[in-house]
């Protein structure tokens, strides 16, 4: 082995890195540019013109969710990503093959992808319900106070906290799951993503009280379980902002009172 060899490995780590960042990017801008489309297009319907419910809506429906849900959180998981991939590049230079970084991410969206059939039929009753706007905003004062009450309380318990730790802490995150193979890696995906489930899905009901294709309120969402999860305070920014919602939650339950 020459001695420029680990620089020659640092440098190839870091154009994976950057290749990984570039393509995690590349995801989420799509996935926005999609979402930015279809609020455009929907901001220019008249409520009439909502369609029902029939198998087509609802796998449209499914699919806007699907897409947010990327949007939104593959930013979020990058800090793993990278580290998963160094681990594997590190472990290909020792010559033990590990799966591609993207079996994690799959596995990664997967669990998001069964979260956003479950809100897909969260808001099919929802509307059933007649407790949303065609442009699928809560008519519902109740309903946003339960749900903001319901988010601020969410970020004091210890399920959340749990689930907040491993999704703030990669590296103890990897030794502790790691699995070999594509199966493996696949796991591990969906393993964080239910941490990542467990940590963010009262955050994404909010969807409901801000407006589903309200760009702005999306990207508030997203900007929080982002920092939450990468800031050194981020955990105790977000008890914050939980105290915030149960006020705000209150003043929605007074004002529907």
């Amino acid at each position: 082995m020459t001695s420029d060899t680990p620089s020659r490995n640092r440098g190839i780590l870091h154009r994976d890195s950057i290749a990984i960042l570039v393509a995690l990017g590349g995801i989420t801008l799509l996935a926005w540019a999609y979402l930015i489309r279809m609020a455009n297009s929907m901001s220019g319907m008249k409520p009439m013109m909502i369609s029902d419910w029939t198998p087509g809506y609802f796998l449209m429906m499914f699919v806007m969710w699907v897409i947010m849900m990327i949007g939104m959180m593959v930013p979020t998981v990058a800090p793993t990503v990278l580290i998963y991939a160094a681990i594997a590049r590190k472990a290909a230079n020792q010559g033990t093959p590990v799966a591609p970084t993207s079996a994690f991410v799959a596995g990664y969206i997967a669990m998001w992808t069964v979260f956003s059939l479950l809100a897909t039929v969260a808001q099919f009753g929802l509307d059933k319900a007649a407790l949303l706007s065609p442009m699928m905003v809560s008519k519902s004062p109740v309903l946003g106070a339960v749900l903001l009450v319901s988010a601020g309380v969410y970020q004091f318990l210890p399920l959340k906290n749990s689930c907040l730790k491993n999704c703030r802490s990669p590296v103890e995150f990897i030794s502790t799951y790691w699995k070999n193979g594509v199966g493996g890696a696949f796991r591990m995906g969906l393993h964080h993503g239910v941490y990542c489930l467990g940590c963010c899905w009262v955050l994404m009901l909010l969807l409901f009280v801000g407006g589903v294709m309200n760009l702005l309120w999306i990207a508030i969402i997203t900007a929080f379980v982002l920092l939450e999860k990468v800031l050194p305070m981020g955990d105790r920014g977000g008890k914050v902002f939980g105290a915030l919602m149960i006020a705000v939650g209150v003043l929605f339950a007074i004002r529907a009172w």
